[in-house]
């Protein structure tokens, strides 16, 4: 459904933004505006803004940005329909209901035909599961120990050893070349056009919302990859979703069991821990932890107890901590993966090892101690020194306390040597990618040294361009912050003086509002919202802090440097594409006209 601009900015302005955002994040008011602990990244001070004067949120820790609307995308996982119907309900706004033909309602919403593909692409592989060709694919899963009424409830299902069985089906559905093309189902090539899932037991994936939006697929047989998952399209992204979580969200343990496969999610789904969950075949993300974030404060890794599910929990470990999640890791030796524990001990002997689960920091150095050999007092001073790096990552004295003791207990070492050797570092600043960083500065070579002095220079380079950008995103800062400096400042400056793409289209709408003396960053967002990079820099254009501290003869000479600096650098602009000997001369008087600028705030 397509919503008119003039619908989207009525929503907008009749959403409260502290009201919504309230609604998820404990807010605090300091003067003007609300504080609270961004709900997108893990902090202990608030660092994240509300501003009801502008309808508008910023976070100064990580830069997350926006208004109502936005809000709800990104806590909800909403897209900007959702996020629309949404706000319209709960503000009691009517939404436009257009009548429209089949044809034309598909072509209004390309998202929601890829949704109705993945359904029908999940019927029809559920189906197959039932038939006599698809008996391989059934024997399989009831030879892994999986009930009927699981099979039933995770919608699994069996891809034909045809390579364009689906692609038929779907045409007979009416579905054309252009949208299967982007369904991530289909694949076409020069030799023709054929199915991505063949001969394999399918696994729907859903999103938090029970909508089928992808697919993984495990082979019958030897075939190579073993499991195939869909590609990222519009309505799947990897870094988004978990396998699982429609249900898990709904759990009330207070943890999410974090596997690293389907049939491990399964399998405990079946044994009743239907808090599982498991990545889309690739690593964890930031995104993942957020998403956790919304509905636990815990999680607990379940993934496979040989060496690379070992590597697999620690590079998972400092992501989910990130999202300021409490990390455990379970030990499920000697087997190898939940589906075969549960299949030998059951779900109570899985339960007394989550009781049990080791502490994610202290799995961390249990995982170090295996490098160091303890009969050899050097290899043990070695470790005792690599246990006091890793501790000084603790800032806070209560629970850098409590880890050297628990190190400390665990492997039998001296507390109070242990606890001086972390101040030490400490003091000396010295944490673990300090080392790293030093250890890779003694090794370099010549070579790699010349190339260190050539990227500082580029960066150096970077930020003298850099510093016109600044100037043009300060002004759009300050004509937002005091619209009253429109008026003295429009016949020295146009929106084409804002060089930089996207302060131009900012400036374009700004310049537009204050003409119109009606000032609404919120809805200049909106124009933003499709590009998650433009949208964070525009909503920073807009929550930038001004120096307050400066007297009114810095105000100004600040304002007048800004201005002269934007000018120059549009006039330099200006002049590298002058056509004419005439049009350059007009440029180089308006330049050196800049010297006798002067602007009074007053």
């Amino acid at each position: 459904m397509y919503y008119p601009d003039e619908v989207i900015e009525s929503v907008r302005q009749g959403s409260d933004i502290v009201d919504v955002v309230s609604q998820y994040v404990k807010l605090q008011r300091r003067g003007a505006n609300y504080f609270g602990l961004c709900p997108f990244h893990n902090e202990k001070s608030p660092s994240f803004s509300v501003t009801p004067s502008k309808q508008m949120y910023y976070c100064f820790g990580c830069g997350a940005g926006g208004n109502a609307i936005t809000f709800l995308m990104e806590y909800e996982n909403y897209s900007f329909q959702e996020a629309v119907q949404t706000l319209a309900e709960r503000a009691g706004i009517p939404l436009p209901q257009v009548e429209q033909t089949e044809e034309e309602r598909r072509k209004s919403n390309r998202k929601q035909i890829l949704l109705e593909i993945q359904k029908e692409a999940a019927r029809y592989f559920y189906f197959q599961l039932r038939s006599e060709q698809g008996k391989i694919g059934y024997d399989y899963l009831k030879g892994r120990g999986l009930q009927e009424e699981t099979i039933r409830s995770f919608g699994l299902g069996y891809s034909l050893a045809y390579s364009n069985d689906l692609y038929q089906y779907l045409k007979k559905k009416g579905y054309t070349d252009d949208i299967l093309r982007d369904s991530g189902l289909i694949t076409y090539e020069e030799r023709g056009i054929h199915d991505k899932f063949w001969n394999r037991v399918m696994f729907p994936i859903m999103d938090i919302n029970s909508k089928v939006i992808g697919f993984g697929g495990r082979v019958m047989g030897d075939g190579k990859p073993k499991y195939l998952n869909s590609p990222e399209t519009m309505i799947f992204d990897k870094s988004r979703n978990l396998y699982g979580m429609h249900v898990a969200r709904r759990t009330k343990k207070p943890y999410f069991l974090i596997c690293e496969g389907y049939m491990d999610v399964i399998s405990l789904h079946q044994a009743g821990f239907t808090n599982a969950v498991a990545a889309l075949g690739t690593a964890f993300t930031i995104q993942h932890g957020i998403l956790m974030k919304r509905y636990t404060k815990e999680v607990i890794l379940t993934f496979d107890s040989d060496e690379a599910g070992q590597k697999a929990a620690l590079r998972a470990l400092p992501i989910l901590k990130s999202a300021g999640l409490a990390v455990k890791v379970l030990d499920m030796k000697p087997y190898k993966d939940p589906d075969e524990f549960l299949g030998h001990l059951g779900a109570e002997a899985y339960q007394e090892r989550i009781d049990h689960a080791m502490n994610g920091f202290l799995f961390e150095i249990s995982v170090l101690r295996n490098e160091y050999d303890f009969s050899d007092p050097q290899q043990k001073t070695d470790f005792v020194n690599a246990c006091a790096r890793k501790l000084t990552g603790f800032t806070d004295e209560v629970e850098r306390t409590n880890y050297i003791e628990a190190v400390a207990r665990t492997y039998l070492l001296d507390f109070e040597s242990l606890r001086r050797k972390v101040n030490a570092y400490g003091a000396a600043g010295y944490g673990e990618q300090e080392e790293r960083e030093h250890r890779y500065d003694m090794a370099v070579s010549v070579q790699e040294e010349e190339e260190k002095r050539n990227k500082r220079q580029q960066v150096r380079q970077k930020e003298k361009d850099d510093a016109n950008g600044q100037a043009q995103r300060l002004m759009l800062t300050w004509l937002s912050e005091e619209p009253g400096l429109f008026i003295k400042i429009k016949e020295f400056l146009t929106p084409d003086d804002f060089t930089e793409p996207l302060y131009h289209q900012i400036a374009v709408l700004l310049y537009g509002q204050l003409e119109a003396g009606n000032l609404q960053p919120g809805e200049i967002l909106n124009h933003f919202i499709n590009d998650e990079n433009e949208y964070r820099e525009a909503a920073r254009v807009f929550h930038t802090k001004l120096a307050e501290t400066m007297t009114e003869e810095e105000r100004t000479r600040a304002f007048q440097e800004t201005i002269r600096r934007m000018k120059k650098n549009s006039l330099d602009v200006a002049s590298r594409n002058a056509q004419s000997v005439e049009e350059l001369q007009k440029i180089m008087q308006a330049q050196s006209s800049l010297k006798n600028l002067h602007i009074s705030l007053n």
